[in-house]
């Protein structure tokens, strides 16, 4: 089923477009990586573990790449050897599919 999410597309959503809510948050989140936490039904955040502070920036430069082919940016926090990152659509103040399908491109560059 991630394999599914890894070959969608991000597409801009409008301002008009509602937040994804309930069961099917839940029904994405189980296509991700188990790691990958759902926080008050309003972002997904996962923090990764490396060997150390250039692995981990390594990683950050291939989101960011990632996140510009896709349109869609995520919030990545760096530190020595871990990254946290949070992704929402903040356009509609919530969750939509892209969010999901970027959260399983990135589980793809590890």
């Amino acid at each position: 089923m991630q394999a599914e999410l890894n070959r969608e597309k991000c597409i801009p959503c409008s301002l008009d477009t509602p937040p994804l809510r309930g069961d099917i948050l839940y029904e994405l989140l189980d296509r991700l990586h188990p790691q990958w936490l759902l926080v008050e039904e309003e972002h997904l955040e996962r923090q990764f573990k490396f060997k150390d502070f250039l692995e981990a920036l390594n990683f950050v430069n291939r989101v960011g790449a990632l996140a510009e082919e896709e349109g869609h940016h995520p919030d990545i926090q760096l530190s020595w050897g871990k990254v946290i990152i949070k992704l929402m659509t903040y356009k509609i103040k919530g969750l939509s599919r892209n969010d999901f399908v970027l959260a399983s491109k990135i589980d793809q560059l590890l």
